[in-house]
């Protein structure tokens, strides 16, 4: 596991921080952990899949969740959190919102051609070096940079958004 780096408020005040769910997305192939980035909405920057708490839902099912929206991933997500990152939320014609994005592994088993938001976002699967070299962040690359795939599956699985996903 990558140290965690210390969290920066963006300018903000401690209570105005929000937080966010995000997926780590990864595979192996031929041996190799790759990793799913996609484009953020309006400036089309490298990320990984994040947000809002969602009730009645832990934190890992929010983060598989948005990994089905913002990218069609079907898999497991962890119940492991990998660590934090933080980010300013920019708002058109309002101030930044300081965000805290707990990190959470999913293995993707598949990708669906069709999922909420394919006509607002690119994925693209890299390997985790370059997909740290890509993410604006530098706590996020540390993370990419330091996971592991669990040697064994993982304690806890979000399956239940998974399967409504696949449902539909």
């Amino acid at each position: 596991m990558a140290k965690q780096l210390p969290i920066s408020l963006h300018g903000g005040a401690k209570g105005s921080a929000r937080t966010q769910f995000a997926a780590l997305c990864w595979r192996e192939r031929r041996g190799n952990v790759q990793i799913l980035l996609i484009t953020s909405r309006r400036r089309k920057r490298w990320i990984v899949p994040k947000g809002w708490p969602m009730d009645g839902k832990t934190p890992a099912e929010c983060a598989a969740t948005e990994a089905w929206e913002e990218a069609g991933v079907l898999g497991k997500a962890s119940d492991d959190c990998l660590g934090v990152y933080s980010y300013a939320r920019l708002r058109e014609g309002e101030d930044d919102v300081p965000c805290l994005a707990m990190v959470y592994p999913v293995k993707v088993k598949s990708l669906k051609k069709k999922f909420p938001e394919r006509k607002d976002r690119r994925r693209k699967w890299v390997s985790r070096k370059k997909a740290a070299k890509m993410v604006h962040e530098r706590a996020l690359s540390k993370l990419i940079m330091g996971f592991s795939p669990p040697k064994s599956p993982p304690k806890s699985v979000a399956e239940t958004v998974l399967k409504s996903a696949e449902a539909s």
